[in-house]
């Protein structure tokens, strides 16, 4: 990796510098564009401590799952939790600490905090257990929770396709938290499909800016289906 061009060529490189006690958000939607890769790396390196910010913690076996496998997860943010024997049991153990989160909120702590913002009102969880210890404010007679902004040391990131410079275009699905949290890493590491020369993308079709990557690597993908359903 030299000036402009962002792409390493191992996961060693990829994860340099990611440690214990780190805040890590790991993009995807269930199973849908996770970076498998990255996070597969993290789970061969051991790191302990972290507090991870995901949409869910994968399944057993697979995706995050492996995180919770060796305990690396300390506490974990996330806004759904239903598909994972084992992230139940450290749960219920008081093994893991977990902040569920409304998704919609979730979505945005991150994107605000990707975007300098440091808390924002949201009337999402307003009389709830969502709201416990939180400032609260009445604007134009509605209710409403202040909920503070999200960033990380890491965003571990899946695109589908990347130039040189770290421009990203996500696909279909796959894109669900993957360019908010792009955006809202200190580092943010992004595992691709395809790798291209810069100006091979169309300029309209970019979705995430080369300025918020530091660091590109091809992947290979299990794309593992969560569950699936099919016509009788």
């Amino acid at each position: 990796m030299s000036g402009f061009d962002k792409v390493v060529s191992t996961y060693d490189e990829a994860l340099a510098g990611f440690k214990d006690n780190m805040t890590v958000m790991v993009g995807g939607f269930g199973l849908c564009g996770i970076p498998e890769g990255l996070i597969k790396k993290v789970y061969e390196m051991g790191n302990k401590g972290l507090t991870v910010i995901s949409n869910n913690a994968g399944v057993d076996g697979f995706g995050l799952g492996y995180w919770l496998e060796k305990r690396q997860i300390k506490t974990m943010i996330a806004s759904y939790v239903g598909e994972n024997a084992l992230f139940e049991k450290l749960l219920l153990s008081g093994e893991m600490e977990v902040i569920l989160t409304p998704q919609g909120t979730l979505a945005e702590k991150i994107r605000a905090g990707g975007a300098g913002i440091p808390a924002f009102f949201t009337a999402t969880g307003y009389g709830t257990k969502v709201a416990d210890g939180k400032e609260t404010r009445e604007i134009n007679g509605r209710h409403y929770v202040l909920e503070p902004s999200l960033t990380a040391d890491f965003s571990l990131i899946r695109a589908w396709k990347a130039d040189r410079f770290g421009n990203l275009v996500f696909r279909k699905t796959a894109m669900n938290f993957n360019p908010m949290m792009a955006t809202a890493g200190k580092i943010t590491v992004v595992e691709v499909e395809e790798i291209v020369e810069p100006g091979e993308l169309d300029p309209n079709h970019i979705h995430t800016p080369g300025i918020f990557v530091h660091r590109v690597i091809k992947g290979t993908f299990e794309k593992r289906i969560e569950q699936r359903t099919v016509s009788k």
